[in-house]
C-alpha cells in the first residue's frame, strides 16, 4: 500500500491520536487483537503506547510494521472465548463481507472492550468520499467485498443486534470524512 510508505508520519500521527482517544479504555499491558490490521501501523502504535501485546489479523499480509500477525478467512476468529483484553477494529468493518458476524466474533473473543473506528457517510461530502474510497479499494486493492458504510444510527442498530452497548463515542475531527470512535461493551 504505497501511500503508507510515502506518508508514514501522517499515519503514525493519526495512530497516536487514536491511542490518546482510547487511553481511558485500555489498560497498560493489555493483550490487544488488531482485527483487520492492514499495514500494522496502528497496531504497533497501540502496542507501544499501552505497553501491551498485539496480534494483527487480516485476510492478507500488507504489513509495513513488523507486528505478530496471522491470516484469517475474514469471518472466524481462531481463538477461544475471552482470549484478548481489547479488540481493535480500525476502519475495517465497512470492508467486511459480514460486519455483523465479525462483530459477534469480536465480542466472543473480547474480555473487556471492543474499540471501533469507522467512517460515517453522514453528509453529502462524506458520502462522496466514502463511495470513492470503496471504489478505490475495489479497483486498486482488488477487494472483492462491496464496501458498506453505515450511519451512526445504522451502527447503533447493528450493535444492538449483536448485543453490544456503546460505552463511549466520540466524533473524530478529520475533514473531509466524518469519523467516529465507538467503545463497545456487553
Amino acid at each position: 500500500m504505497w501511500y503508507y510508505r510515502y506518508f508514514p508520519k501522517f499515519y503514525e500521527s493519526a495512530a497516536e491520536k487514536m491511542c490518546l482517544d482510547c487511553q481511558d479504555f485500555i489498560k497498560k499491558g493489555a493483550k490487544i487483537l488488531d482485527l483487520g490490521c492492514g499495514t500494522g501501523v496502528v497496531g504497533k502504535k497501540f502496542k507501544d503506547f499501552f505497553q501491551g501485546e498485539i496480534l494483527g489479523l487480516d485476510i492478507e499480509d500488507r504489513r509495513t510494521e513488523k507486528i505478530p500477525f496471522q491470516i484469517i478467512d475474514g469471518f472466524h476468529l481462531p481463538f477461544p472465548e475471552k482470549s484478548f483484553d481489547t479488540i481493535l477494529i480500525a476502519y475495517v468493518l465497512h470492508h467486511s463481507r459480514d460486519p455483523i458476524y465479525l462483530l459477534k466474533e469480536a465480542k466472543r473473543v473480547a474480555r473487556d472492550k471492543i474499540i471501533l473506528f469507522e467512517d460515517l457517510p453522514d453528509d453529502i461530502l462524506s458520502k462522496i468520499i466514502c463511495k470513492f474510497h470503496g471504489l478505490n479499494w475495489s479497483i486498486i486493492l482488488k477487494n472483492k467485498n462491496i464496501t458498506s458504510f453505515k450511519s451512526e444510527r445504522e451502527w447503533g442498530k447493528v450493535f444492538s443486534e449483536v448485543g453490544l452497548s456503546v460505552v463511549f463515542k466520540k466524533r473524530i475531527k478529520n475533514f473531509p470524512v466524518k469519523k467516529e470512535l465507538f467503545v463497545l461493551g456487553d
